[in-house]
């Protein structure tokens, strides 16, 4: 063996060791979501859950208002963290709870919360960390490739709270489904889907039909063929809405007979309310609606809206 073969070779090893270790440490060092006021979804349950296992009072509805805001208040001022109302990575590490099997209370139900949304585990929200709740614990760690415990510490609440969560479809989300290539990219941010659903829930409501999915995100990211934006569980598609209100069946495009512009006009604006200050754009390429600051042309999106 030459000699600088051999000083190469713990070079090289080390460098494997570093490519073999990287996804575990960066997986477990992923930063919780951020959320604030204007937020909604799974995410926010799960600080409010939180909260109240701090015996800081909240409801438990998902929704980030100001109510929830000034709980979050409370508890950073309680804790010696700063008082700005948004949970970040320091406001999340006072606000998890060590649990395992024999744990119950408050903590317990956002655990069980986050785990049927995430995971669609079909627990019951008891608040009691028995048989059930610890094998659907494993499960999700095993599905993490974590070593099969039944214990929920911080670094299984990272993942768990960082999981993207199956867009839900069907009469009573206000959503419906359709593909382009990619039928499993249906995943998005606890806080990404939840605001979806909340506008799709409110627009449905209005009689002027469902809103329809196009591409997500896949469960744990990467990679979207055709789709270089959605790979971190922030952007989704959406179709337009039809004059008859079936998009769910067909699509459309802004220059066709079939489109309309006043309800797709009162969808956009319903998005916009789900998460006032948390939506950074959306491209679709209707003249009117450019010049009204709805939206923002980009190629390639006369027949539907993509949201960020």
């Amino acid at each position: 063996m030459s000699s600088i073969i051999r000083r190469l070779l713990p070079l090289s090893t080390a460098l494997l060791l570093i490519v073999i270790t990287a996804p575990a440490a960066s997986a477990a060092t992923a930063p919780f979501p951020n959320q604030s006021l204007g937020n909604q979804g799974a995410d926010v349950r799960a600080i409010q859950g939180l909260l109240l296992a701090h015996d800081v009072p909240s409801a438990t509805d998902g929704v980030f208002g100001k109510s929830t805001r000034a709980a979050v208040k409370a508890f950073q001022a309680d804790e010696g963290l700063t008082e700005d109302g948004v949970v970040g990575e320091a406001t999340w590490a006072r606000l998890i709870v060590r649990l395992g099997p024999g744990s119950s209370g408050e903590a317990v139900k956002a655990l069980q919360r986050q785990l049927n949304q995430k995971r669609r585990a079909g627990l019951a929200v008891n608040g009691v960390y028995g048989t059930t709740t610890r094998t659907a614990v494993i499960e999700f760690r095993r599905h993490m490739g974590m070593k099969a415990r039944g214990k929920v510490g911080p670094v299984t609440w990272r993942k768990l709270i960082g999981h993207y969560e199956y867009t839900a479809f069907g009469g009573r989300t206000g959503l419906c489904d359709y593909t382009v290539g990619n039928p499993r990219a249906n995943w998005g941010t606890g806080a990404a889907v939840g605001q979806l659903e909340a506008a799709a829930r409110l627009f449905a409501a209005r009689g002027r039909g469902r809103v329809p999915v196009g591409d997500f995100g896949f469960e744990h990211g990467g990679n979207i063929p055709g789709h270089a934006t959605h790979e971190v569980g922030l952007d989704v598609d959406i179709r337009p809405v039809r004059d008859r209100g079936d998009q769910c069946t067909w699509g459309t495009n802004w220059r066709y007979s079939t489109y309309s512009r006043a309800a797709t006009r009162t969808l956009i604006r319903d998005i916009r309310a789900a998460a006032p200050g948390h939506v950074k754009l959306i491209y679709f390429n209707d003249p009117v609606l450019i010049r009204e600051g709805l939206t923002t042309w980009y190629p390639g999106h006369d027949d539907h809206l993509h949201i960020r």
